[in-house]
């Protein structure tokens, strides 16, 4: 089955489209499946009643990335606090879910989200950030491999299960990255 009218963009296996409404009940089935491969470094909508604002508020920004051949989620990229103007950048929020862990298709779906938010077509982004909790070392590789580069530590940066953590800032411009 092709879900391809759906996509902004599609790869050999997965493709990247805007979260809908109707979604909701996969997307929290999934993230209540990945709980241990997120904790302690995000906590994504685990509810419905989270989920609707969730959605809501990344229209236009935050895609999911899903299988081609079932249309089944594999994980999200949010592209948050978008700055025009001269900044032209926005704040990467990601994760893969634990049924597609290990199988490439979140990296996939993260190289078409890095193509789309540089391309004129896209978002037309010069810069994208991803703060990191330093020892997240599985989202230090994605970022790392695909030319971000650290810029720092901001310790207590941001609010994450219960506790306010410390994130490395790793950051890619447009001229610096493959896509």
């Amino acid at each position: 089955m092709s879900y391809s009218a759906e996509y902004v963009s599609t790869g050999a296996r997965v493709g990247l489209r805007p979260f809908r409404a109707s979604d909701g009940p996969e997307f929290t089935a999934r993230v209540r499946e990945s709980r241990e491969l997120h904790r302690p470094w995000l906590s994504p909508p685990a509810t419905l009643e989270e989920y609707e604002p969730y959605a809501a508020q990344r229209a236009g920004s935050g895609f999911l990335v899903c299988e081609l051949a079932t249309g089944d989620i594999a994980g999200f990229v949010n592209v948050n606090n978008i700055v025009r103007g001269a900044f032209q950048c926005g704040a990467l929020g990601y994760g893969a879910f634990a049924h597609a862990a290990g199988r490439g298709l979140f990296g996939e779906g993260f190289d078409l989200l890095l193509a789309y938010a540089f391309g004129a077509d896209g978002l037309a982004l010069h810069r994208l950030e991803a703060n990191i909790q330093p020892g997240n070392t599985a989202s230090i590789g994605l970022v790392r491999g695909r030319g971000f580069r650290l810029e720092g530590l901001s310790p207590e940066f941001l609010y994450v299960a219960g506790a306010w953590r410390d994130h490395e800032r790793w950051a890619v411009t447009r001229g610096a990255s493959a896509f």
